[in-house]
């Protein structure tokens, strides 16, 4: 789970524990026990009812992600720290990006290699993966350009002063992917997103 479904859809232990057998309980799925050493492990198969019903969610758009970042809310609140608390914040988000990078690598390294899990899901892998990956390079591009502004910054952040061109660059960025410019966007999306960003410890 932590290599595939967790990264973008991350839930507790627990909780994956508990799901399938509610699963099991609507009729969506069936359990088997297996021996395995001294304990049982229980395989769950999905069944023709479980396959209609996720047929029909599959038909639903579903809903956007959903943003939960920690680090970001600290930069947000940025005024009631220190500038080194808010470095300090920076970086972590940098060392996070290039961890979970270095992740994003092994496991494609090995589906390049012909060794990835599942290939016959290829297809649908590289979109998420791409996608996932793309995530780890922005929140890594993003807090090295944040890193650059924060620097400047006096000790006490109450005093720090907005940079207009950094504010007029944001409401273009935005401009451009409301007006539907698909061109103007992949360059904008080029820039923020560098593809050698996470070669570098």
């Amino acid at each position: 789970m932590e290599r595939s479904l967790g990264r973008i859809w991350p839930r507790t232990v627990s909780k994956l524990y508990e799901e399938p057998k509610k699963l099991v309980d609507h009729g969506l799925a069936r359990s088997t026990g297996e021996p395995n050493g001294r304990r049982t492990r229980t395989t769950y198969t999905i069944t023709a009812k479980g396959r209609r019903s996720l047929a029909a969610w599959l038909q639903e758009p579903g809903e956007g992600p959903v943003i939960e970042f920690e680090q970001l809310v600290k930069v947000f609140f940025a005024e009631n720290g220190s500038k080194a608390d808010t470095l300090n914040t920076l970086n972590a988000a940098q060392q996070w990006a290039r961890a979970r990078c270095v992740e994003s690598l092994t496991v494609g390294e090995a589906y390049l290699s012909g060794e990835g899990p599942f290939p016959e899901r290829l297809p649908e892998l590289q979109l998420a993966s791409r996608f996932i990956t793309d995530f780890y390079l922005l929140v890594l591009n993003w807090a090295d350009w944040a890193t650059a502004i924060v620097e400047k910054w006096p000790d006490d952040p109450r005093q720090a002063r907005h940079e207009p061109e950094v504010l007029a660059d944001t409401v273009e960025r935005a401009r451009t992917a409301t007006a539907g410019d698909s061109y103007r966007l992949s360059v904008v999306a080029e820039e923020a997103i560098k593809p050698d960003s996470c070669e570098h410890p």
